[in-house]
């Protein structure tokens, strides 16, 4: 279950909260004293990786190429397999 650090709009009170992903609309408006916290960037949501994922692939599993290479070949004529 996601962790919701929230922040109250009216006494500043920090805290977390356990609730669904379903259930988080719900929350928000049964509690609307209260509001996401987005002050520490560690409780964002956002992009962990950067950099061009086949590279990291690539790198990663040195011989997937041939992997892909030899599935193209094994499979039928109009298969979209190709090397990354």
């Amino acid at each position: 279950m996601p962790t919701y650090p929230i922040v109250n709009k009216e006494t500043g009170e920090r805290k977390e909260v356990f609730v669904a992903i379903e259930d988080w609309d719900q929350w928000k408006k049964d509690n609307s004293v209260w509001e996401r916290d987005w002050s520490d960037p560690t409780t964002c949501p956002g992009f962990v990786e950067v950099g061009e994922w086949k590279d990291k692939l690539i790198k990663k599993n040195p011989g997937w190429n041939e992997v892909l290479q030899k599935a193209s070949k094994s499979g039928a004529s109009n298969s979209k397999i190709g090397k990354i």
